[in-house]
């Protein structure tokens, strides 16, 4: 099962890798570093809302922001976003589901991902 993932797991972290190179730290610290607040939190829940990254490389990649300069808030946001909602995996959900329910589960998501953030902002 692992080598079955394996090919997968190393194209997204190779990505993930080349993205953050071209990206400046400076670039991420302005947006998402520790002094960036809601403006932040509401960046990084937009942006995890939008990727498509599954979860065993969501995690390295939270440890990459924090060690960039992001916020643990910040990244909390960008994580919970990430598994919680999925706008480009919106149409399939609501095939599956109908609209009413696949936007009031997002939005709800949403809206718990921003919370969550805020609890981890005042925790840490």
């Amino acid at each position: 099962m692992f080598f079955n993932i394996l090919p997968a797991f190393l194209n997204i972290l190779i990505a993930v890798s080349v993205f953050l190179f071209l990206i400046p730290n400076e670039t991420i610290v302005r947006y998402l570093g520790k002094g960036t607040g809601l403006g932040g939190i509401l960046v990084a829940s937009v942006v995890g809302s939008v990727a498509l990254i599954p979860g065993f490389v969501s995690y390295p990649l939270a440890a990459i922001l924090l060690q960039q300069g992001a916020s643990y808030s910040v990244v909390a946001a960008f994580v919970t976003t990430l598994m919680m909602v999925g706008v480009i995996t919106l149409p399939l959900e609501i095939k599956f589901f109908g609209k009413r329910v696949a936007f009031i589960r997002n939005a709800l998501s949403f809206v718990g991902a921003i919370i969550i953030a805020l609890l981890i902002g005042v925790i840490m």
